[in-house]
């Protein structure tokens, strides 16, 4: 991919890319706050089905803080996920959002889908034997309710089946989370239903297709400091599975968010903001590790089939 298929949208908007066709590109990236000078820069990357408005109530905290903010607007949106998911793998649009924020992306946060094909492309990247975090200008990641999973073996029939069955739940709770008490239950269901319908086989697949991948990922190789949240609540992505993604990643962190489930940076808006930037405050540069520090020892991995 490259900028040809992302718009870039500055302040007001003044500054565009749009896709060679003509129509909406499915990477969209805007400045939501401008910051101080010299302050660090966030790139904030939603889940599957939703939209750069998941992070609003965050993005407030961190203009405050004098963040200069960027969110991105990826292909599993609402509006345009039956589009992309059908045409196969969306992991390499991640390039696209990074490549579009000037300056390098900073610190770069993602929530659930995004996280998993976060990691997922950076993996492929190192791979490949390039550093993406140079080339991106990454200097850390917080990983936001991420999927996570050490072994292939721990993917079972019963797994697909649970995630396939708790689809429309989750969906359910990403709509209650957004309306507040402005909605019924019923009403909440209702629409989290038609959620899951315009997301689709497709657009399920792309998501799980990322989990399945985790036990691949050299979790060695990725030498920025991490900072891995999960909410106490979460039913979707288990805080265990959050916990173990940060043990298996050399230079991680964990945070259990207490009285919240998946939507953590909604339902507690004010209490991951200070962990955030408390996280931020502390890594003053995305330097790798020192030479005479050693190599860190590979971690087994399973044999799991590309799928």
């Amino acid at each position: 991919m490259s900028l040809a298929s992302t718009q870039l949208v500055g302040d007001g908007g003044r500054v565009a890319r749009v896709g060679l066709s003509g129509g909406l590109p499915p990477v969209l990236v805007r400045r939501s706050g401008s910051g101080d000078p010299g302050s660090e820069r966030v790139l904030l990357l939603h889940g599957l089905a939703n939209s750069g408005s998941v992070w609003d109530a965050y993005a407030e905290h961190g203009r405050r803080g004098g963040l200069e903010t960027w969110v991105a607007e990826l292909p599993w949106r609402g509006d345009s996920i039956a589009e992309w998911s059908a045409r196969g793998d969306v992991v390499d649009f991640l390039g696209d959002a990074l490549r579009a924020v000037p300056g390098g992306a900073g610190v770069v946060v993602a929530h659930s889908m995004a996280a998993n094909c976060l990691l997922e492309f950076l993996n492929r990247a190192l791979a490949r034997g390039t550093d993406p975090f140079a080339e991106f200008g990454i200097r850390a990641l917080v990983l936001v309710s991420p999927f996570y999973r050490r072994d292939a073996g721990e993917f079972t029939w019963e797994t697909m089946a649970s995630s396939v069955d708790g689809f429309a739940r989750i969906m359910t709770e990403g709509i209650r989370v957004h309306s507040g008490s402005r909605l019924s239950a019923q009403a909440q269901r209702d629409l989290g239903e038609r959620v899951r319908d315009r997301v689709g086989a497709y657009g399920w697949m792309r998501f799980f297709e990322t989990y399945l991948a985790t036990p691949r990922l050299r979790t060695e190789r990725f030498t920025v400091p991490c900072l891995v949240v999960a909410g106490e609540h979460d039913f979707a992505a288990p805080p265990e599975e959050g916990r173990a993604l940060a043990a298996d990643l050399p230079r991680a962190e964990f945070r259990l968010l207490p009285e919240c489930g998946h939507f953590l940076m909604i339902e507690q808006a004010e209490r991951f903001a200070a962990a955030v930037g408390q996280f931020v405050s502390r890594t003053p540069s995305a330097a790798r590790p020192p030479s005479d520090a050693g190599p860190r020892p590979p971690r087994e991995h399973s044999p799991c089939p590309r799928q």
